[in-house]
């Protein structure tokens, strides 16, 4: 056996473990009010976090608004990837924050911070399926025009069903012993 495979996979838990108390340390002295060093201890626990590899695979992740989001990709593009944030509201966000269009990888433990505070002021992710599941629901429940087509399953924005709304429809289903007329 290859002992520095065996160090390694010993070593891994550790790792994270250490990662972790320092987390918890930094938020421990946020709260009782020691802000000289907070910054330091959450940066180097942020990019431990975010440079620790665990049994060979490397973390290639970033949780903002309990999505992960992509490491390698422009920020911009990787906020895209939280549900209930498009390329609109990503712009928005980076100019509130005045932070540049970098790598998400890039980014420091505070800016990480303040990325997922703006982001957690929006509704987005289950929260947001959950309130447009609830106002479906409510149509529905209500019997008008959008609620039935909604239930039927027929889009319900004026758009013609003659031939299209197959998105809305589903596939088309052939109908068996329909012969085409003979001319």
């Amino acid at each position: 056996k290859n002992p520095r495979i065996i160090g390694s996979l010993c070593l891994a838990p550790v790792r994270f473990w250490f990662c972790y108390v320092l987390v918890f340390v930094s938020r421990y002295l946020a709260m009782i009010g020691f802000p000289s060093s907070v910054g330091s201890i959450s940066n180097i626990s942020q990019r431990l976090l975010q440079t620790i590899s665990f049994h060979g695979l490397r973390v290639q992740c970033l949780r903002v608004g309990n999505t992960e989001i992509p490491n390698d990709k422009k920020l911009e593009i990787s906020l895209q990837h939280v549900y209930g944030i498009g390329r609109s509201r990503a712009h928005q966000i980076l100019c509130d924050l005045s932070i540049g269009n970098k790598l998400t990888k890039d980014l420091t433990g505070v800016e990480l911070n303040t990325l997922r505070e703006e982001v957690s002021r929006y509704m987005t992710g289950e929260d947001l399926r959950r309130c447009i599941k609830h106002d479906i629901g409510r149509l529905v429940d209500i019997q008008c025009y959008r609620g039935i087509r909604h239930s039927v399953g027929l889009p319900c924005r004026g758009q013609r069903t003659s031939t299209n709304a197959r998105t809305r429809k589903g596939k088309r289903v052939a109908i068996p012993g329909k012969k085409k007329p003979t001319r």
